[in-house]
């Protein structure tokens, strides 16, 4: 018999007891899994939605919301401002502003968000189109991958969009504009990916009271005549004809379209990039707008580092807790084999006069101690992917947000030769006890 089989004899001897040292194994390694896991993908979804933007503006209230509203579409906006205080912006002669997009939030369709914005932002955001163009009319829409995916959209499929950024269920105020999507991005790994893209003037329109106009009697008599003629079409079928008629056909594609609306026209906020972001204008530019403007000047990457340090925060007290976990695991093998020491004395006597040597009781516990360390790290792999599953769940359900449980870190390669690692350490003491077995000793003692 090899070496291997009866190491797994001898652990398969007391099952409770190598199934509590397997237990406590796993779960160190699965919390050490879980936070690596959680870190990554959480930085990816953090550095990717940063697109290279240095400032966010918009309505007064608290920088961080006004950051994760905008860029990451979690939470609800600061609220709104008026065109005519954030045209400056979007002045090619601005001596900071390099360039910069506006966007207009409020609305949700099967609980994902509906953004009036310019195409320009599928190039800060590295995205493209799959199938059909990007979005140029008004209640046109080109939806993110996992949009399309998980509400079933394509090319030419239309829907309505409801009130509030979150499906309410029941209580959703459905409005009466129908969109129609124009085009489907391809995935960029992006917050893009979850949302449904417009243009500004959408948001406008879907808001604005479309109440019947006051007609003269002669137009009452055309209306009922065409009425007449035309009995087979319903009242929404009219109005959203009438709608198309009125919106359809107009480019809103380019920041100049916008500009022409009035200055009361309000915008969520603006996402700016700098022309040079190293200078002392760029840096005192935000605290100049939160002093002397109505308007407040957030910056990405300081707000997003806040909620990385909080989140490092978390990880230190975790960390701590798992390595409590890991040194118990580690001492429970420790006893585990050390104790069972006494009780196979005669049966490792046994084995020298068979022939075995020195080395070999040695390598005998090792590697019991490594086998019980191989299945925590296979187990706690295990348990680390099956919590993130439900934990992706959970984040896409309530931010939009997809986290990969099948996928494996680099580090987790690593982490199984410090598995190993801890198994040998914990073994060594037992082994060498073993390894020092007196034959006479014991088969004189056991006779």
């Amino acid at each position: 018999m090899n070496l291997l089989a009866l190491a797994w004899k001898n652990l398969a001897y007391k099952p409770l007891t190598a199934l509590l040292s397997v237990l406590l194994f796993a779960l160190s390694i699965g919390l050490i899994s879980l936070l690596l896991n959680l870190r990554e993908q959480a930085d990816e979804q953090f550095d990717n939605n940063l697109a290279d933007i240095d400032l966010v503006v918009g309505a007064k209230g608290s920088p961080l919301e006004l950051t994760l509203n905008s860029m990451y579409h979690v939470g609800y906006a600061t609220g709104n401002v008026s065109l005519g205080q954030v045209k400056a912006f979007f002045n090619p002669q601005h001596p900071i502003v390099a360039d910069a997009i506006p966007l207009s939030l409020g609305d949700n369709y099967g609980g994902y968000r509906i953004v009036g914005t310019i195409p320009k932002i599928l190039d800060w955001y590295g995205a493209q189109v799959a199938t059909g163009a990007a979005w140029k009319e008004d209640f046109s829409v080109t939806i993110g991958a996992e949009v399309a995916s998980k509400l079933h959209l394509d090319v030419g499929s239309t829907f309505r969009s409801t009130h509030g950024i979150l499906d309410e269920g029941e209580d959703n105020i459905e409005h009466d504009d129908e969109f129609k999507v124009v085009g489907v991005l391809a995935p960029s790994g992006t917050v893009l990916d979850q949302l449904i893209l417009t243009t500004n003037q959408t948001y406008w329109h879907t808001h604005e009271d479309h109440g019947p106009e006051p007609t003269t009697p002669a137009q009452d008599t055309s209306a009922l005549a065409d009425h007449d003629h035309d009995h087979e079409h319903d009242h929404d079928h009219e109005h959203n004809h009438d709608h198309d008629h009125d919106h359809a056909g107009h480019d809103h594609s380019q920041i100049g379209s916008l500009l022409e609306e009035g200055a009361e026209k309000e915008i969520t906020s603006v996402l700016v990039r700098y022309k040079n972001a190293s200078s002392f204008q760029a840096l005192s530019f935000p605290r100049n707008i939160n002093e002397n403007t109505e308007l407040l000047a957030a910056n990405p990457a300081y707000e997003i580092s806040e909620v990385r340090r909080q989140f490092d925060s978390g990880q230190r007290i975790l960390g701590i807790l798992v390595l409590a976990i890991t040194f118990v695991s580690a001492l429970s093998i420790f006893i585990a084999l050390f104790s069972s020491l006494r009780e196979r004395r005669y049966e490792l006597a046994l084995l020298r006069v068979m022939g075995a040597s020195r080395p070999k009781l040695f390598g005998l516990i090792i590697l019991e101690g490594l086998t019980v360390a191989v299945l925590g790290y296979v187990l706690g792999l295990l348990l680390s992917h099956g919590i993130l599953y439900l934990v992706a769940a959970n984040i896409e359900d309530d931010f939009r947000y997809q986290l990969d449980p099948l996928r494996f870190l680099a580090a987790e390669g690593w982490l199984l030769l410090g598995a190993l690692g801890i198994g040998f350490v914990a073994a060594v003491l037992p082994a060498i006890q073993a390894a020092r077995t007196d034959i006479g000793e014991v088969l004189t003692s056991d006779v």
